[in-house]
């Protein structure tokens, strides 16, 4: 059910409608060069269709400080910096490559007169890596800065440091039709905000979300077709993943009117099918562009009168514990929805259909978070040191880069060799930085380019592969993850993947090409011959260093070098490999799901072991046996290659072993004599009563074990061998000469009774030491004894000749005096041939029976 309603909110301004050729930014022309005559920064908010990316630029550049000198434009993606140049240049009846040119990755368009330069956010980065200063450059505007990439970020930071240090007079403006303006006015200086308001054209919008269950792509593919006969003009629509395009096309197919094209878009295009989708649609035809967020800012798709929109979004996360990303579909912001529509808007009065309802709308976030927050930062932390930032609390940040994401990304640095142990940029650092791609990939250039020109060439394949989308489609199911299939399709144009279950994608097919042949054209001077091009699995070892792995015993489960957990569907040919590369990874569940690997051959593995594998002795306690065990171990990373026992290790790797089984069992399960656990308890109730005494708990003991037990454990494997160490002797390290002098006096092991006897005093309760003693033997004691120095009085628990107890007490005194006789009375009758006297105070102690003849 479609719920209409008529252009609200935002669309109470963009029912302000313009004479043509004007554009509503055109109105705060004035304020922006106001602005900044007077200060260095300005922060520019108008929403979309307003005509800021076309208008603004221009305006300055005959603004005095301007003369002479360039202004840089940023945009967030290639497409929209080629399609703002053309359609600035157009509007100028110009040519692009003299006043108006762009660059972007692989593509320059520029001459000696080029006054306003459109570029991606990367080329900034690398032109002030290049010279900080910016010569030449009189201002830099950051477009669509609302999208928050990580190179926006990151080259808003380095313009900042600019200004700050070498160009005071660098001017900065920051524009967006959705943004935080007082956050990014405050990083700018607290600069002066200057909102445009109202679009050229209003935009109706409508609600109509899928019903409960229904897939994605059939509700939207049903979508386009109703707007189709009610509306008038073309499509735009916009959905989250190149997946998802495809899917619906194939839906659309054969279903749509003769005079409709449908034409995809999204990045990872080559320049020629993405210039296709934006150009107009031919007279009498009307076009449906099936777009994912590429097409959300900067971009005028002439004839677009209707945009529908999915509400999702493919975006990365990535989790710094197992240095991975991985893609989800989540949720637009209210911000992104309000670009999306505003494409609707731009050419003519327009109506924006949303695939969700009214109530969700409400719901959605208000803003795009910061891709610094959630994105791989292996390429900013190469950058940053590029720069002369490897520390990036140096520069001042909308949003810092999250400091456990920054750190996994310096890890990587070095283990590809940018970064020294120190953390500064080393001479491969530099040189793959110079690359523009990822740092695993720019590693795998270099060396590449070092071995020689067959090598370079597969290489430029594999980090084009792994740049762009995927070159097969799966027959109703994820196509297999064999990466040699995709590389045979490029090297050789085989179609191995169509017996393997796949389609395949001439169109990623011909992306992928298109950005092999851009970086071979910056292959370093002329690159030696060789014979064989590397394999490509040895190729992949070198950009995913820390992804070769292993299989477990399972078919289909492998452990990475990193130590992360990965599968693959047991169906899968690569199931049963022993050795692959995992070269896309999605970090879901507790094993990543692997998308793309390529399996290792027994040669690859051998050279990579020889290589970089770690042979050391591993001492530890096995838990199960109860025994330290020893054995050689060969890994790569957290992957075992060999382990083997051995017989001999160093005494200090054995007593640390050791030590960690007796953590793990505890300290009361050492084979501990009686005498010295009486001893401990001694111990024990004297440091309750005096702090001084050492702390013989089973915490205190398991703490400083290594200070009274480990001299004693050379050449120990089990706790039974324990019993060849005097453990109260080491409890007895632990005090000093004085108190060890004082031991006996204060908290004796033992008391001497009236009969001779020397009886052991239980200390089990340090508030109570107990002394069990038969009744005869104490006649003739006066009183109850005491331990420490007096202080503590010891319980009396008085036994029968059966060793009963019959009475217990703390006051032997007051116990002659009254119970004794209810005892006496009690105990005659049932030990007869015992002594039990009148007066027990003046009696003669006995430890047996009574003599024959007393009475």
């Amino acid at each position: 059910m479609v719920e209409k309603l008529p252009a609200r909110d935002d669309a109470d301004l963009s029912r302000v409608e313009y004479h043509s050729g004007m554009l509503p930014v055109e109105n705060v022309l004035n304020e922006v060069r106001l602005a900044l005559s007077h200060q260095r920064a300005a922060v520019l908010e108008a929403p979309p269709g307003a005509g800021k990316t076309t208008r603004v630029p221009v305006a300055l550049l005959d603004e005095p400080w301007c003369r002479g000198q360039r202004i840089i434009l940023l945009e967030p993606r290639r497409l929209a910096a080629r399609a703002a140049a053309r359609r600035i240049a157009q509007e100028r009846g110009e040519h692009v490559g003299r006043a108006i040119g762009f660059r972007v990755r692989g593509e320059s368009v520029v001459g000696p007169d080029t006054s306003l330069e459109v570029v991606t956010e990367g080329v900034l980065t690398r032109m002030l890596q290049d010279d900080p200063s910016l010569p030449g450059i009189a201002a830099v505007v950051f477009d669509e800065f609302h999208e928050r990439s990580l190179h926006a970020d990151l080259g808003l930071a380095l313009v900042l440091g600019a200004t700050r240090v070498l160009r005071d007079d660098l001017r900065v403006l920051v524009m967006s039709a959705t943004l935080d303006g007082e956050r990014v006015a405050h990083l700018l200086g607290d600069a002066p905000r200057i909102r445009s308001e109202g679009r050229q054209f209003p935009v109706d919008y409508r609600y109509d979300p899928p019903t409960k269950g229904q897939p994605l792509a059939g509700h939207v593919a049903g979508v386009v077709r109703a707007a189709l006969q009610t509306t008038a003009g073309s499509l735009l629509v916009f959905l989250p993943g190149a997946g998802d395009i495809h899917r619906v096309g194939d839906l659309l197919a054969g279903t749509l009117p003769a005079d409709v094209d449908v034409r995809p878009l999204f990045g990872a295009l080559t320049s020629h099918a993405q210039d296709a989708a934006i150009a107009p649609a031919p007279v009498g035809r009307r076009k449906v562009v099936l777009a994912t967020n590429v097409a959300e800012t900067s971009i005028t798709i002439d004839g677009v009168a209707v945009v529908i929109d999915s509400g999702l979004e493919r975006t990365p996360r990535f989790n710094p514990r197992t240095g991975m990303s991985r893609l989800e579909t989540v949720r637009i912001t209210k911000a992104s929805a309000d670009q999306r529509a505003g494409r609707a808007g731009r050419t003519a009065h327009g109506i924006a259909i949303r695939c969700w309802s009214i109530a969700e709308h409400a719901g959605l976030i208000p803003h795009t978070r910061a891709a610094i927050l959630d994105a791989d930062l292996a390429p900013l932390a190469l950058d940053l040191a590029v720069a002369g930032f490897p520390d990036p609390t140096e520069l001042r940040w909308l949003d810092p880069p999250p400091p456990a994401h920054f750190a996994a990304a310096t890890v990587l640095l070095r283990d590809l060799g940018a970064l020294d142990d120190r953390g500064r940029l080393t001479d491969n650092g530099r040189a793959m930085a110079a690359w523009g791609v990822h740092p695993r990939l720019a590693h795998l250039l270099a060396r590449a380019a070092d071995v020689g020109s067959r090598t370079f060439r597969r290489a430029t394949f594999v980090a084009a592969l792994a740049e762009e989308r995927d070159i097969l489609r799966g027959d109703g199911r994820p196509p297999p993850t064999d990466f040699r299939l995709r590389l045979d399709l490029l090297e050789r144009d085989a179609d191995t993947a169509l017996m393997a279950g796949a389609t395949v994608d001439r169109g990623a097919i011909a992306a992928v090409r298109e950005q092999a042949s851009r970086v071979m054209a910056r292959a370093p001077g002329r690159l030696a011959t060789d014979h064989d091009a590397t394999d490509a699995a040895q190729l992949a070892a070198w950009a995913w260093p820390d992804r070769v792995a292993r299989r477990r015993d399972t078919a289909g489960r492998f452990v990475m070098r990193s130590g992360r957990g990965a599968r693959l569907d047991v169906s899968d040919p690569l199931a049963h490999a022993e050795w692959i590369v995992a070269i896309e990874v999605d970090d879901t569940g507790r094993e990543g799901r692997v998308q793309r690997a390529i399996a290792l051959e027994a040669d690859d593995v051998a050279a990579l072991i020889e290589r970089e594998a770690t042979t050391s002795t591993v001492v530890e306690w096995d838990s199960t046996l109860g025994v330290v065990t020893l054995r050689r171990e060969v890994t790569l990373g957290a992957i075992v290659v060999r382990d083997d026992p051995v017989d001999r290790a160093e005494p200090e790797l054995i007593a640390t072993a050791f030590i960690e089984g007796i953590a793990q069992v505890g300290i009361s399960a050492l084979p501990w004599s009686d005498t010295a656990r009486l001893l401990r308890a001694r111990l024990a109730f004297l440091h309750s009563h005096d702090a001084s005494w050492p702390d013989v708990s089973d915490a205190a003991l398991a703490a400083s074990v290594t200070t009274w037990l480990r001299p004693s454990l050379t050449d120990m494997r089990r706790l039974e061998d324990l019993r060849r160490v005097d453990l109260g002797a080491r409890l007895l390290d632990l005090t000093s000469w004085s108190q060890r002098a004082q031991l006996e006096t204060l908290a004796p092991e033992r008391i001497e009774v009236p009969s001779g006897s020397r009886v052991v005093i239980d200390y089990g309760d340090p508030a109570a030491p107990v002394l069990a003693v038969r009744l005869q033997e104490v006649f003739g004691m006066q009183e109850s004894p005491r331990l420490l120095g007096g202080r503590v009085p010891v319980v009396m628990h008085l036994l029968s000749p059966a060793r009963r107890p019959v009475q217990v007490t703390r006051d032997l005194a007051s116990f002659w005096r009254s119970g004794y006789f209810d005892v006496r009375k009690d105990l005659r009758g049932r030990y007869p041939r015992h002594h039990w006297p009148e007066d027990p105070m003046t009696a003669t102690a006995q430890s047996g029976v009574k003599r024959r003849g007393r009475p």
